[in-house]
Formats: C-alpha cells, structure tokens, sequence
C-alpha cells in the first residue's frame, strides 16, 4: 500500500518508516526538518519518497495526501514546556495542521487515518492509574488540549465523511534517535547528559513517575492499527509507573556511571503521575510491548555510544 508518514523524519517516523518497509509498503515522508532530521532516513532515503513541507500549509497537505491509500500523522509540536510557553504555535501545528490534512483527505482516496495522540498528558492526574481508555481526559497542559482537539475533529471527520481512523495514545515513548537536545524525552536527556557528565536535572522532588514504551513498540502497534478496521482510541504503554529517581537508578546501572543530580523547581504543566491500561491494544490490535525498560535503556545507551 501507499502510505504517508506526517514527521517522517522524527524519531518515532523514522522507525515507523522502517517497519513499514519491512512489510514492503510504499512510503512518502513529509517532514518540515525543523525539529526532524535526515541523518535519521539517510540510510533508507533511495526507498522512500521525501517531502519536505509544513503541514500547516494546506497545498502541501492537499499534495501529500494525492495517490495514497493511508495516512500516519506523527507531525507536531510535542514538547510540553514549549506548549506552555507558546500555546498558540502549539495550537497551529497540532489542531491547525490537523485539520489541514483531515480537509485534504476529503478529496483523496484514503482508507485509513492512524493518529498518534498522547497518553502521557490526556488524562492529566487521573484518580485511578493506570488510566484507561474510558478515563477522563483533563489534560493540564496546552500540549494535551491540542492532542484531544485533533482526536475530537479526527471523529468529527469520521462522523461526516466516514473517514476510517484508530487514534494511538502512547505512553512516554524512547529509543534510538531521540534527541538527547530536545525539550521531550527525559531518558535520551538523561543518557546524554550521564554520558558528557553533566548534572541530571530533576523537576520536583523525583518522586514523579510516568509509564515508558520502546520507540520499535510504537511503530509495531501503528502496524496493528493499519490492518485493523477498528474505529478506536489505543492507549500504548507499559502500565507500570518509574519514578525518576527509579530510573536515573536503572540508568547508572545500565551505563556503569554514576550521575550527578540537580534538583530544580517544578514544571508547569507536566504531571504528577501516569500509567496507561493497554488492555484494549492486546484484546483487538493483539498488541503489548515487548520491550521491558531496562532493555530498552540498554539498546538506546548503544545508540548512544554508537554516535561517538
């Protein structure tokens, strides 16, 4: 099949990309490269289509979306700090990009609409954890609010055009390529920073915990979505809650070094505490992580060491 992939040349695309050509598909990558990069499809670039274009713009939503059969929307402004501090761009990437390809697919032949959402900042500080899919959504970042206004046009554009769609919230996700310089992702910071021995900065009193979930688990469960005709919202984690003091103990020991800790203010926005019930995954995708933390710590500590 023909398959767009939004943010292609991120860190969760350029591995959805990857299994996507295991399984012999063809892919066009759209990418703006302001936060993607192309180190990251170089090695499958004469296998792929490449654009690069801001989903943003609706005539390069209407372009991408001609002469494909389906869409996985990965493009967005993901960092919860830069959606507190700049709600209005991360609401014109997140909603108004959304929508720009939710109207493209209007007139294309689209089959399918696989969403990733978040399951880390959905629920905001659900009662009971881990958060199902039947949980309250309170996000309490501008971040969260934007993830569900795409999810609520996503089913809007269902309900009207019977656009076909399984939205996927995932846990905190990790891996190899995840920028160790970003805003997003405390275990590619934690690692970088373990490894040019700077301090760890830890927000709050470390007692905060969230729900981590291998990048290649992520990809594998947007493939399950693909071949599903399930209309569905998936959370995508592992259920279990790490502390960040658990894990800068899970990553010292994956790394043989010892860190050094900064403990600063917290952050707005950011929440207490999250797991995420992935039991409907299992029942109707047959999918649940395969990768267990420490595992996956020590494959993207390789990652890691392999860049030097």
């Amino acid at each position: 099949m023909e398959c767009l992939v939004t943010g292609g040349a991120g860190f969760v695309g350029s591995h959805l990309i990857e299994r996507l050509l295991m399984d012999n598909h063809s892919v066009t990558c759209l990418d703006d490269f302001s936060t993607g990069k192309r180190k990251n499809i170089d090695h499958i670039k004469d296998r792929i289509n490449i654009v690069k274009g801001d989903i943003r713009d609706p005539d390069v939503a209407r372009k991408v979306v001609k002469n494909v059969d389906n869409v996985f929307h990965l493009a967005a402004q993901i960092s919860v700090n830069r959606s507190v501090r700049e709600p209005q761009f991360d609401a014109s990437v997140n909603i108004e990009g959304t929508i720009n390809l939710l109207e493209a697919t209007c007139n294309s032949s689209i089959k399918r609409f696989i969403y990733i959402s978040t399951g880390g900042a959905i629920y905001g500080e659900p009662e009971i954890i881990p958060a199902s899919e039947n949980t309250l959504e309170d996000p309490i970042s501008p971040y969260g609010i934007s993830k569900l206004v795409g999810e609520k046009y996503l089913h809007w554009f269902h309900r009207v055009y019977g656009l076909s769609y399984s939205i996927i919230r995932p846990a905190n996700i990790y891996g190899p390529r995840q920028d160790p310089l970003g805003e997003a992702g405390v275990i590619s910071i934690f690692l970088g920073r373990i490894k040019d021995k700077k301090p760890l900065e830890i927000f709050g009193d470390g007692n905060d915990t969230r729900d981590y979930v291998y990048v290649k688990d992520i990809a594998e469960i947007c493939i399950q979505a693909l071949i599903s005709d399930d209309i569905d919202i998936f959370n995508a984690g592992s259920g279990k809650q790490t502390s960040v003091l658990e894990l800068i103990e899970i990553i010292e020991d994956v790394t043989n070094l010892k860190s050094n800790k900064r403990f600063c203010e917290p952050r707005s926005g950011d929440v207490n505490r999250i797991s995420l019930d992935s039991s409907r995954a299992f029942e109707k995708l047959k999918w649940k992580p395969k990768t267990d933390l420490i595992s996956g710590i020590s494959n993207t500590w390789d990652w890691f060491i392999s860049q030097t």
